[in-house]
């Protein structure tokens, strides 16, 4: 009999080989697992989930990273739908902090974003190294239709929302079942160094993602903090988002930004102005836009990626489905987009009948670059081109009852050869079980961007991470377009966390607007 020291001690392995990845038993399958994951091979993947549903809790040794990351990474989004069905964990974190939702939104795979959507993904995780959430990762790329999908269950499906957003607080009619204050609150939420989404964008030259944002709810006004993190080596504590845009060198988010009430006298803590910033930075065709602020009242269009209809499709697609591609025998009017599906919603006001997977994809995609006729953010029936504000369930449309997730541990796979029988049933029998709760990762330091000092050099070659199979799994939230390199303080202790580095901006190098 094992003594309560033993017992202990167990309980203790037991939760270090969970923490370092599973890699004891099953790491064989799970590594086969992995790379379908990666690679796309969805008969592989099935095929070993089927054979085992616990490989879907595999992860890899040291950096954590599960078949879910890594098909999220590479936009694989049959396969992210196959691994929620198996029960993984949806807001499974790596040693990083990292879920799937944040590897889908900082690569752009729209289809995946939706697909966690869907499924209920926490849209207000944070990282470890820098707090930044799924929203900062998408507007750090710019990938707009992320920025959209990951706001959809804040943005109510309402013919005046994009009016009402831009009238002052004294002139705002509370509307029934929207929030603007948590809309707002989201849009607005800080990383590490008090950075914003809006900062991100501007910094890196993303207009469209700067638009959006705006008519979203993000802030002109809302400055960076003096924290001792590296955004002091590109514009200052106390800078606002025009800073940003000023020392990324993009001309059309400065102008974006000036339009919706940016200060061009707004200081920092060093006191320097946005033009300032500009020349520091050597951005001498941004000193027209920065030198005086507009007189005449500039025309703002809505953004393009603004999508009124998409909050009420995917409410319905939660409720009823959007996956089943079985056509009922007896269905003789079948969606006129796919030719495949039963119609389950029609949209209001034109009364056309569509299945939910295609308005699915009408909302998801749908951008302009015209006026269209109908409210800002309205969609364009795709058969007689009515605006398109909300959608509603037909009749007949039932709830489908979704089957339970079951959680599955593969801390001890008993499929596995290598954790025989009377293992198991010691762990059932002891009276010290191991406590799996206690094995969580804690973060990795309060701020990622900490201690950090800047030497030149005439040229920056940066070596990628490849945890995910791609470059750049975890760069930082704020990319330094100013050749040097960027590392952290010996007196910090941090030198063995060189995965963590600054990518720099090389559009912004080349000195184009």
């Amino acid at each position: 009999m094992m003594t309560d020291f033993d017992g202990l001690s167990f309980a203790r392995l037991m939760g270090f080989l969970s923490i370092m990845g599973n890699s004891f038993g099953c790491s064989a399958s799970g590594e086969r697992l992995v790379s379908a994951a990666r690679d796309g091979d969805l008969q592989e993947a099935k095929a070993l989930l089927e054979y085992n549903p616990r490989l879907a809790r595999y992860s890899t040794f040291g950096v954590r990273n599960s078949p879910l990351h890594y098909s999220a990474a590479q936009g694989h989004h049959e396969i992210v739908s196959l691994l929620l069905e198996s029960g993984v964990d949806i807001n499974l974190q790596n040693v990083r902090g990292q879920t799937a939702l944040m590897l889908a939104s900082q690569y752009g795979h729209w289809e995946v974003v939706q697909t966690l959507l869907l499924f209920n993904a926490n849209i207000h995780r944070t990282d470890y190294l820098n707090g930044g959430t799924a929203l900062h990762f998408a507007a750090l790329s710019g990938h707009t239709r992320c920025i959209r999908l990951l706001l959809a269950d804040y943005v109510p499906s309402i013919s005046d929302f994009w009016n009402m957003m831009r009238r002052k607080p004294t002139l705002k009619v509370p509307i029934a079942n929207f929030d603007e204050s948590s809309l707002c609150k989201i849009v607005n939420r800080k990383a590490d160094g008090g950075i914003t989404a809006l900062h991100m964008a501007a910094l890196n030259g993303h207009a469209e993602s700067v638009r959006l944002l705006l008519d979203l709810g993000a802030s002109v006004s809302e400055v960076t903090v003096g924290d001792g993190t590296t955004i002091e080596l590109i514009a200052g504590a106390g800078s606002t988002p025009l800073h940003y845009a000023a020392c990324g060198g993009n001309a059309a988010c400065c102008q974006v930004l000036i339009a919706r009430g940016a200060s061009l006298t707004a200081e920092n803590a060093n006191s320097w102005t946005p033009l300032m910033v500009a020349r520091s930075w050597h951005r001498n065709w941004l000193e027209g836009i920065l030198s005086k602020q507009v007189e005449s009242q500039i025309h703002i269009l809505p953004s393009p990626y603004l999508c009124l209809p998409l909050m009420s499709i995917m409410r319905i697609a939660r409720e009823c489905g959007w996956r089943n591609k079985n056509q009922s025998p007896a269905c003789i009017d079948p969606c006129v987009v796919c030719l495949e599906r039963k119609c389950t919603v029609a949209a209001e006001g034109c009364d056309h009948e569509f299945c939910t997977r295609c308005a699915l994809y009408l909302c998801s995609t749908y951008s302009t670059s015209t006026i269209v006729a109908g409210p800002p953010g309205s969609v364009p029936c795709p058969l007689c081109r009515h605006a398109i504000v909300s959608f509603f369930k037909l009749s007949g449309t039932s709830p489908v009852r979704e089957l339970p997730r079951t959680s599955l541990s593969l801390s001890l796979c008993t499929t596995c050869p290598a954790v025989g029988s009377d293992l198991t049933a010691l762990m059932s029998t002891q009276s010290c079980k191991p406590d799996f709760h206690c094995t969580q990762i804690p973060p990795l330091g309060s701020s990622s961007f900490r201690s950090l000092s800047c030497q030149r050099f005439p040229s920056m070659k940066l070596n990628s991470t490849l945890c995910m199979g791609a470059p750049e799994t975890s760069p930082c939230l704020v990319r330094c377009s100013r050749s040097g390199s960027l590392r952290r303080s010996a007196s910090q202790g941090e030198s063995n966390r060189r995965s963590w580095l600054f990518a720099l901006n090389q559009i912004v190098t080349t000195g184009s607007g």
